[in-house]
């Protein structure tokens, strides 16, 4: 076992809270068992919004490094993932607005009707679909053709199986308006392949350990970089 897989192994059980904790009491190292455990939810809800997977990479690292020097903000009155789930979300909606300042209007999507109609259905052979990989990356290009406001829900909920209740406080919405458009995204990818998916829908997105390591680097390398006035 690596020194690094020791390290978490030992504290796996210690809650998020209490990690925050320690801290801000200034055992700092202990930043990278939070970003470790919480980088497949970041990266996967980030990239639900984002079109590409280096946006979503720097998009998490500066959410990181906004969580890290808010940290004494964070009051407990909700999970600690929810509350940097929402900064991440904040974080990649305002890379979002500043990009499309800077986009032609013709260039920016436009989802009318049905989200599924502009989905191309493809024949698969019984190789293909015997390939879980090819399973998965048919999943999340369909995923990526979903408006975003499907998208996050459809990502919270399903992918990383967060209960309505939450998925509605990370995005600041009713549980109803939750209800609806998971409803909705679900019934889009139904056309193509949602009844197919079956149990790979866990497996999209998937985070390998060589990015869980670049990310966690350039954030300790940014907090522990002092601010030059």
């Amino acid at each position: 076992m690596s020194a690094t897989s020791s390290f978490l192994a030992q504290l796996a059980n210690v809650p998020d809270e209490e990690l925050v904790k320690r801290v801000l009491e200034g055992d700092t190292a202990l930043y990278e068992i939070i970003m470790r455990r919480h980088n497949q939810l970041l990266y996967r809800v980030v990239r639900s919004i984002l079109p590409n997977d280096d946006e979503a990479e720097d998009v998490m690292q500066d959410a990181y490094v906004r969580a890290y020097e808010h940290l004494d903000q964070f009051t407990g009155r909700a999970q600690f993932r929810t509350w940097l789930t929402r900064i991440a979300i904040h974080e990649a909606l305002a890379r979002v607005r500043r990009s499309m300042r800077f986009s032609p209007l013709s260039a920016r999507k436009k989802f009318d009707g049905d989200p599924m109609d502009i989905l191309v259905a493809s024949d698969r052979t019984p190789e293909e679909q015997a390939a879980d990989s090819e399973l998965r990356n048919l999943l999340e290009r369909a995923i990526a053709q979903l408006p975003e406001s499907y998208r996050s829900v459809l990502v919270l909920r399903d992918v990383q199986e967060m209960s309505i209740d939450e998925v509605a406080a990370i995005l600041d919405l009713s549980e109803g308006t939750v209800k609806v458009r998971l409803h909705r995204a679900r019934r889009a990818l139904r056309k193509m392949i949602y009844d197919r998916a079956g149990g790979q829908l866990a497996g999209a997105f998937p985070f390998p350990a060589v990015r869980c390591d670049r990310v966690v680097a350039n954030v300790f390398r940014r907090v522990c970089t002092p601010h030059r006035d």
